[in-house]
């Protein structure tokens, strides 16, 4: 063996103690007192898990405070001041704030990322010349992804589609786009599945994000989806729309997610942070954000994620899809245990099926993407928002760092564990 993970609280069989044996990158044996030779590492009866999977982060508009301005807090503010930064952005600018955001996400753990990325006229493909050769830069701690999209539409933004063509023949494997910005939004959601088909990849979309249920684009999009066959290959963003309807168009909208085979993405920070704007308000603020344990419920597959890190969008963020989970938790209410598993659920698994990640999971003969949690149980780590000791890409410690620890008066050794 080339690791031994010894007395590990496998996810999924976190009432028991295993080894794990990890050769050549992947998985060789989940077993209790492993026989084998090899580095070892003692966790002392700590959660492992596949690693966190960020499905809806943008990396190349990360870290921009300190250029725009913030009056509103609306959505409509934050794509305007964003675009006015855009102009200056460099492939160099971009890969530095990238470069910053995507290692903050490797120390929380995560190991899978799917990074939207902005073309369009104004900024042309420089973003993509920044993020792009972070692929390769970056395969020792992440699986990096890009999803080239138009932020500012397709319709209205002549030369934005063939910039994302473009795009997609550079190796970005899934596109989206943002209807709700552009002139004629089925238009708009056309055009992006005619570019999945034509370089067959997947489809991960902003879509329906507001305050009230009117004019929502949900039902076109698994319209498309099924005219397409496409689905398992289609995710969507925000969806706040979704949180005006009443239950039984909920429920309409959860049977036609499922049959159809959309995925929804929740983004908590991103959605509390512009909801609730439209009008003045003292008191009952919009809050925005869907309940996804409802929908998985119903047979619908769902992700949390982070959207944006320091920006107008959203001007705060350290990359831990644990806070990711434990702000939904709280923001819906969660405290069934069910339901508490499926908030760590919707940062590991749930997302990797959305990414139709091959070889993820915690199994002999899976990739060896694993991150140590300082907890007994995945619903504890969620409520504990447990710190990450560890991580691995491939066998290869990436992430280490060490617990808490307490120093009583009295004592002359190093301390005592938290």
């Amino acid at each position: 063996m080339d690791l031994i993970l010894r007395n590990a609280r496998c996810l999924g069989a976190e009432d028991r103690l295993a080894d794990i044996g990890i050769a050549g990158g992947r998985i060789a044996v989940i077993a209790p007192d492993l026989a084998a030779e090899g580095e070892t590492i003692d966790l002392g009866g700590r959660l492992v898990s596949p690693g966190f999977v960020e499905t809806h982060i943008h990396l190349d508009k990360s870290c921009i405070l300190d250029r725009c301005k913030f009056e509103r807090g609306d959505v409509a503010e934050a794509v305007a001041e964003v675009a006015k930064a855009k102009a200056s952005f460099t492939p160099e600018d971009v890969q530095a704030r990238a470069v910053r955001t995507l290692e903050k996400a490797i120390l929380q753990g995560t190991t899978h990322m799917r990074t939207h990325l902005e073309v369009d006229p104004g900024i042309g493909l420089r973003s993509l010349e920044g993020v792009l050769p972070l692929i390769k830069q970056y395969a020792w701690a992440i699986d990096l992804e890009i999803c080239v999209f138009a932020q500012e539409g397709i319709i209205n933004n002549p030369g934005t589609e063939e910039l994302m063509a473009e795009a997609l023949e550079r190796g970005c494997r899934s596109v989206g786009g943002v209807p709700y910005t552009d002139t004629h939004p089925a238009e708009h959601i056309d055009r992006v599945f005619a570019l999945a088909r034509d370089f067959d990849v997947n489809v991960d979309m902003h879509l329906d994000l507001g305050a009230t249920a009117e004019g929502m684009q949900i039902d076109y999009v698994c319209e498309r989806t099924a005219e397409f066959r496409y689905g398992g290959r289609v995710a969507v963003g925000h969806v706040t729309k979704a949180t005006s309807l009443s239950p039984p168009a909920f429920e309409a909208m959860a049977r036609r997610l499922a049959d159809t085979g959309v995925a929804v993405t929740v983004l908590p920070a991103t959605d509390l942070y512009l909801m609730g704007r439209e009008h003045v308000h003292d008191h009952n603020v919009t809050r925005g954000v869907v309940p996804a344990h409802k929908l998985i419920h119903r047979g619908v597959n769902c992700s949390l994620s982070t959207n944006n890190i320091l920006n107008p969008f959203t001007p705060y963020g350290d990359c831990s899809q644990i806070r990711m989970a434990n702000l939904y938790a709280n923001v819906c209410q969660i405290g069934v245990t069910a339901d508490m598993r499926e908030c760590f659920n919707m940062v590991t698994q749930r997302p990797a099926e959305i990414m139709r990640l091959d070889g993820y999971g915690l199994a002999a003969g899976k990739a060896a993407d694993l991150v140590v949690l300082d907890a007994a149980s995945p619903e504890l780590a969620v409520a504990e928002l447990s710190p990450v000791l560890y991580a691995f890409k491939r066998g290869r410690k990436t992430v280490s760092r060490q617990p808490a620890m307490l120093h009583r008066p009295g004592k002359s050794t190093a301390g005592e564990r938290a």
